[in-house]
């Protein structure tokens, strides 16, 4: 089991890397931060860390790309909250399972902390489609929806370019040597921000 994860990880890594280093990778990029913030469980950092990597002095590009497709993929799925949730909202919803923790999380819109909890999500591991599409559903201004995905997205995507436009071959050969640690990181923080929503639906 864990060397078969191992497996599939590393050939991740590689097809990233790959990607990374194509022409098109700034397109491959956008495409993959749009469809995150309303359908792929993925988060675009998967794109973004080896393309910054690989390629330091496009590392702010990359971000500005990665958070102008993660920006509008979250008005889609803002839209999708407010003008399909029982057609296509709803079924995005069950196939995360984050059904106990929807009702939650609507409730926090509905209240004082509906914008810190839109920032948080934008800038942490919270999956972050569940969060615009409960934005949508709830009819947030739109105008504020925006601007705090920016900055919340965009605090994210260009701490990540900072630090590997900054220590570049250092972090790579981090990667390099502690990749097997890192990966599974990475996937228990995509555990733990489904746990997070699990955890709101209780408190």
């Amino acid at each position: 089991m864990v060397r078969r994860l191992r497996h599939w990880l590393w050939r991740g890594k590689a097809r990233m890397e790959a990607a990374a280093a194509k022409p098109g990778a700034l397109w491959t990029l956008f495409g993959i931060a749009f469809v995150e913030a309303s359908v792929f469980p993925l988060p675009p950092d998967i794109m973004l860390i080896p393309l910054a990597a690989l390629r330091r002095e496009r590392a702010f590009l990359a971000a500005a790309v990665c958070t102008l497709g993660s920006v509008m993929g979250g008005v889609l799925g803002y839209a999708i909250g407010h003008g399909f949730m029982d057609v296509v909202g709803w079924r995005i919803v069950q196939l995360y399972n984050a059904q106990v923790a929807w009702q939650q999380v609507v409730e926090l819109y509905r209240g004082e902390f509906g914008a810190w909890f839109l920032l948080a999500a934008a800038f942490t591991p919270i999956p972050y489609k569940v969060a615009t599409i409960a934005a949508g559903a709830t009819a947030m201004p739109l105008v504020p929806f925006v601007g705090l995905s920016l900055l919340g997205r965009g605090a994210r995507f260009f701490l990540i370019a900072a630090l590997l436009w900054a220590f570049g071959p250092v972090i790579r050969r981090g990667i390099e040597r502690y990749f097997d640690y890192l990966a599974l990181g990475f996937v228990l923080l995509l555990v733990l921000g489904f746990v997070a929503l699990r955890v709101l639906s209780t408190s």
